[in-house]
């Protein structure tokens, strides 16, 4: 099992889970989700539930990540591989991402 923290503005909003079977679940924290003035990070992951299940990498997560060229030159770079999208999005997108949200992993 690997798990990210989800940050939205450099505060902890979510967490994001893979199970050893390749399923996927996004959790948002209790303070998070009991706050009505703070937003969902995503149009695709509203509020209106607190975790969320998918088996496969939430597509809000996987367009964090690098296309083509440049996905296959970081996982080479990385030493990741490339089909191992959960691994480049916890080694790629702790820090300047377009947008608001970073992912980064836990210990």
């Amino acid at each position: 099992m690997r798990q990210a923290g989800v940050y939205r503005n450099g505060t902890l909003a979510g967490l994001l889970t893979q199970y050893p079977d390749r399923r996927y679940e996004f959790r948002y924290t209790d303070e998070w989700f009991q706050n009505s003035a703070l937003p969902a990070i995503s149009l695709t992951l509203p509020k209106t539930e607190q975790v969320y299940l998918s088996d496969h990498l939430f597509p809000f997560f996987f367009n964090m990540l690098s296309e083509g060229v440049n996905r296959q030159l970081q996982a080479r770079q990385l030493k990741i591989d490339e089909k191992d999208y959960f691994g480049l999005l916890l080694a790629t997108a702790g820090a300047d991402t377009i947008g608001a949200v970073t992912v980064k992993p836990l210990s």
